[in-house]
């Protein structure tokens, strides 16, 4: 079972509203529950695929709602029941014997953070909100301050050592992560360039500088750090980010670029690149489904050389946007996917 997440990823109240809105359509899945309890281990996704075809389409059903003016934390022992007011299906939420049945209604609410369920199992892509990042341009890379010695004049270093950079530095950003330039990402049909991925090598604190040569202390290590590796300001990045599932607002078409854990075959909460950002109107939440390309084959009854349709074969959220890249945690998928594969809207 999944371990308990840290955050119910829904968004700040006033984002959702649907005031003066027609309500969009959604389509209940067939079998789905008219009522259900939230259990430990729970994602917000997994509840909304029990009620609705297109899970995607939760906030929809959640704001049809008239008593919910703004998104509520969903914790486990709470009661989901389905109700329909003026043909429209709405969700009504009863809390859990430990908090008592509640009115839904704006108000503040003191229980933690922390016991709520999420939208996504968060601990798939913990390492990427915290670490991983691309790099938009090769001139932003290359002007980022560089390790030029280890203590001792040591070629390797790893957690615990002092090591020497060069560049400019702040007192006021303390804490730096270490990365060395990895892959190069390219547009596979026009060839433009699209960012560089860049590989997380450790972190470290500032703790003196003399000029342009700064002095830290190698806080964390994922391999051996060496002279030319890159500094970066540690990124602010939220563990709880507020993902609300949602299709893209423009036409997406690309592909799946790379899997960062280095593996061709790619299943479910595998985490991958796609060759979209936030340039062709992608934005974190944004779901798109998968599409394994079709082979082409030939005819032999004609000998022609004929294509076979694209199927589709999962769907992805969106969880880190870049301007022409993006990383997605593949939500399900009905068979093996792989590189080149199609994202597009769902």
């Amino acid at each position: 079972m999944r371990k308990s997440l840290l955050a119910l990823l829904l968004v700040a109240a006033g984002g959702l509203s649907l005031s003066g809105t027609a309500l969009a359509d959604v389509q209940l899945k067939q079998g789905h529950p008219e009522r259900y309890t939230v259990v430990k281990g729970d994602t917000l996704w997994d509840i909304s695929g029990k009620f609705l075809s297109q899970p995607w389409k939760w906030p929809e059903l959640w704001h049809a709602n008239p008593q919910i003016e703004n998104p509520h934390l969903i914790y486990p022992g709470d009661t989901l029941s389905l109700v329909y007011i003026d043909g429209q299906p709405r969700l009504m939420l009863n809390r859990g014997a430990s908090r008592g049945t509640i009115k839904l209604s704006p108000q503040v609410r003191s229980t933690p953070m922390a016991e709520a369920i999420p939208t996504i199992p968060l601990e798939a892509i913990n390492s990427f909100l915290l670490s991983n990042r691309i790099v938009d341009t090769p001139e932003d890379f290359a002007g980022r301050p560089y390790i030029v010695a280890g203590n001792a004049e040591r070629i390797v270093s790893g957690a615990g050592d002092r090591i020497y950079a060069r560049g400019e530095f702040t007192q006021e950003e303390p804490a730096y992560g270490i990365f060395r330039q990895g892959k190069t990402y390219t547009d596979p049909e026009t060839n433009e360039f699209l960012g560089i991925n860049a590989d997380d090598i450790g972190s470290g604190d500032l703790v003196a500088e003399e000029g342009d040569i700064a002095t830290f202390m190698l806080t964390r290590t994922t391999q051996e750090v060496r002279p030319g590796d890159r500094l970066f300001p540690t990124e602010e990045r939220a563990v709880n980010s507020t993902f609300v599932p949602s299709e893209p607002a423009t036409e997406v078409d690309g592909v799946i670029l790379d899997v960062p854990r280095g593996v061709n075959r790619i299943g479910q909460y595998d985490v991958v690149t796609i060759s979209k950002g936030k340039v062709d109107g992608l934005s974190e939440g944004n779901v798109l489904a998968v599409y394994k390309t079709g082979e082409t084959v030939r005819d032999r009854i004609t000998g022609e050389q004929v294509k076979i349709p694209d199927e589709r074969s999962g769907l992805l959220m969106v969880f880190r946007a870049y301007e022409k890249l993006s990383y997605g945690l593949v939500l399900y998928a009905t068979r093996d996917l792989a590189l080149m594969d199609k994202v597009k809207n769902p």
